[in-house]
């Protein structure tokens, strides 16, 4: 993997300014080949800094660039130096749409776009991909699916059952630092919201526009249903938001055969976190993605 410092030689970074309903968003496009037809569009999950683990963002567009593939990440409305008010991951199309036609305005040999989203902008690249047929793959990392039914029984399964089991807990235990009261009652919180069922219908079948009301991992399975084109699914082993994909995938059938489509490549990375916070494990992830992205094109 190039240094940061190796990986901005001989690149050209523009910063750009572009309209969405009526706001200035902001961003950044990463150069490369000018005769490049495939690029990455970037879309950054909910307020946070450029820096730490967030970092990735930046060195992962560098890493892509070097590699002849142009690049664009930029801020939505109500995030980082764009305007408007904040909007969740869910209210983004027009987001993405506008940051889409202006990356494509201004590397005129692109044809094809590839979203790449870390939870929930992986949840927002889902919810948008299948409306725009400029759009040809997506590499999802670690997709937002949180309900609180769902939230609830991986936290029994991936959290409560690993405590119980580890030195840690039993020394507060025998130290008599535990907090019993407060910790039965969280511990009974959750088994109610694990025991609820979901309000929620399924939809069981492919309609034209998802519905925007469906529960969240509903939602994304039938907006995954449509789109036609590969996609990279990376999942890391020691992240909650993952083993909940996870745990909804297993009980889903429909989800099941999604993922099992040779469209999809899936990628588990046993030791990483939510973030993929270490040098190395960005490293991997810049790799499989400039890999599987220089694939396609």
């Amino acid at each position: 993997m190039l240094s940061e410092l190796q990986a901005t030689e001989n690149l050209t970074e523009i910063p750009v300014i572009f309209a969405c309903q009526g706001q200035n968003l902001h961003g950044i496009i990463h150069q490369a080949d000018i005769s490049a037809a495939l690029g990455v569009l970037m879309i950054v999950g909910g307020p946070q800094y450029r820096v730490g683990s967030h970092r990735q963002f930046v060195l992962l567009a560098r890493h892509l660039a070097a590699q002849g593939i142009p690049v664009m990440r930029f801020d939505v409305r109500g995030m980082g130096d764009s305007q408007g008010q904040p909007h969740n991951f869910g209210q983004i199309d027009d987001d993405i749409r506008a940051a889409s036609d202006y990356f494509f305005a201004s590397c005129p040999a692109l044809s094809q776009v590839v979203l790449w989203g870390l939870c929930d902008g992986a949840s927002a690249a889902l919810f948008y991909a299948y409306q725009d047929q400029r759009v040809k793959g997506m590499v999802l990392l670690n997709p937002w699916v949180f309900t609180e039914q769902g939230s609830a029984k991986t936290y029994l399964r991936h959290y409560y059952l690993q405590r119980f089991f580890s030195k840690d807990f039993w020394l507060k235990v025998l130290s008599l630092k535990f907090n019993y009261a407060s910790s039965v009652l969280s511990l009974w919180r959750i088994v109610k919201q694990a025991a609820s069922k979901s309000a929620t219908p399924e939809s069981q079948h492919k309609v034209t526009k998802v519905d925007e009301h469906l529960a969240l991992p509903t939602r994304m399975r039938e907006c995954l249903k449509q789109f036609e084109y590969p996609v990279l699914l990376i999942l890391s082993g020691r992240d909650l938001t993952a083993d909940e994909f996870k745990e909804t995938v297993k009980a889903d059938p429909e989800w099941q055969s999604l993922l099992s489509n040779p469209r999809v490549f899936r990628r588990d990375f046993a030791e990483a976190d939510h973030t993929f916070s270490s040098a190395a494990w960005r490293d991997q992830v810049a790799e499989w993605s400039s890999d599987w992205v220089k694939k396609l094109s």
